[in-house]
């Protein structure tokens, strides 16, 4: 019923940038709170940042906090990361994810639906 798809991930050096994209399927997207969350190697999955249904509202995790923005087009069934100033210590694989409310959220237990991921490398 429900489709996401990451993509625009890939390596970088340290203080690059990157911009991630997560194309949504339905016609229902601006319903809909987003998030994005990240994986590392052995540790289990963080929040990274999450938008309301308008995009008007956002939360980030301090560890991105004046890094990373999160935006959405619904016209365009899309949201966006642009990831800034990366860190070695952002090196995970990204999920985009959708809550089935229109309120922001950064805990993983309130989406239901999830992307397969894509990978982030950030080299020092």
């Amino acid at each position: 019923q429900v489709q996401l798809v990451e993509s625009g991930g890939g390596l970088v050096q340290a203080g690059g940038s990157l911009r991630l994209s997560c194309a949504a399927s339905g016609r229902t997207f601006s319903s809909y709170a987003m998030g994005w969350f990240r994986q590392a190697p052995g540790k289990e999955r963080d929040f990274v940042a999450s938008i309301n249904w308008s995009g008007g509202s956002t939360i980030y995790a301090d560890s991105v906090k004046g890094r990373f923005t999160i935006s959405r087009d619904n016209a365009k069934n899309t949201v966006y990361l642009q990831m800034n100033s990366l860190k070695p210590d952002d090196t995970a694989v990204y999920y985009c994810a959708k809550r089935n409310s229109a309120s922001y959220s950064s805990r993983a237990t309130n989406y239901d639906y999830w992307g397969q991921g894509t990978q982030v490398t950030v080299s020092s």
